[in-house]
């Protein structure tokens, strides 16, 4: 009589478990199916985004090209401008701007 019940017990257990795997891996598929379509989604929307910004990101780079020959003079100017005026110098140090060749004299320590 025991090993009936051992056994109604064990193949209860089992049926459990397996209707417990089939649940989860129920749930599985339909978390799956339901970030898939999340992903696709964001995806289209990315793509649209990309598509209404690119003309006027285009526009900038453009602006940013046809200025660069300007905005490198007038960093050079900067970088003169600090060689000379040694209080300049923590600002083009803050923004990464080298000063120019010509080093301003250092004063002589005081004695």
């Amino acid at each position: 009589m025991n090993e009936s019940t051992n056994s109604n017990e064990l193949s209860d257990q089992v049926a459990a478990l397996r209707r417990q795997t089939f649940v989860l891996l129920l749930a599985l598929i339909i978390v799956s199916g339901t970030l898939t379509v999340f992903l696709y989604r964001q995806a289209s929307l990315t793509r649209r985004d990309i598509a209404a910004i690119k003309p006027q990101a285009t526009q900038i780079i453009q602006a940013f090209s046809q200025n660069g020959p300007n905005i490198q003079n007038f960093v050079k100017q900067l970088a003169a401008f600090g060689a000379t005026h040694p209080d300049f110098r923590p600002v083009l140090q803050k923004y990464g701007i080298p000063p120019a060749g010509t080093a301003a004299p250092v004063a002589a320590p005081k004695k």
